[in-house]
């Protein structure tokens, strides 16, 4: 009896944990959190502060461009974000950029406590500045005159 009680026990440990696994993780930003406005201004020491920090902790992933392309990266799933992805990162506020970065999610780790409050928000400065960097070179690689060029704007 003992060894049937401690076989169904293992095996629930077993289910449950393959369960756990299984389960996606929900990386929405609460309302409250998702309203929040980035209380940093743009500056050139906040952009020099947070390529620093993206040099040292986000570039192994996420690439030394953003593209999501970093050394690391084949070795996750699912893999790095693409930041420089103009029409995604539109559709994050500032709020839900800080409440990813604050909390994180397998495999990207949090940063609350890896990062200040400061740090984390001139973060999602650079980080909005690798996607605007990215839409205005593709906007760039259109010839002048070119039809494509005259519907972007």
């Amino acid at each position: 009896m003992r060894k049937i009680l401690f076989a169904c026990t293992i095996g629930l440990i077993f289910i449950s944990i393959g369960f756990a696994a299984l389960q996606k993780q929900n990386w929405d930003a609460p309302p409250d959190i998702k309203q929040m406005k980035n209380p940093v201004a743009p500056s050139a020491a906040a952009m020099k502060e947070a390529r620093s920090i993206f040099d040292e902790k986000c570039s192994n992933c996420h690439g030394d461009t953003g593209k999501g392309d970093g050394s690391d990266a084949m070795m996750y799933d699912p893999p790095p974000a693409d930041l420089t992805d103009a029409k995604r990162m539109s559709k994050f506020t500032d709020g839900e950029l800080f409440y990813k970065i604050t909390v994180g999610k397998k495999p990207m780790p949090s940063f609350e406590k890896r990062l200040t409050e400061q740090q984390r928000w001139e973060m999602i400065l650079f980080v909005r500045s690798l996607a605007n960097a990215s839409s205005t070179k593709k906007l760039n690689d259109i010839s002048p005159g070119d039809p494509a060029r005259d519907s972007d704007r």
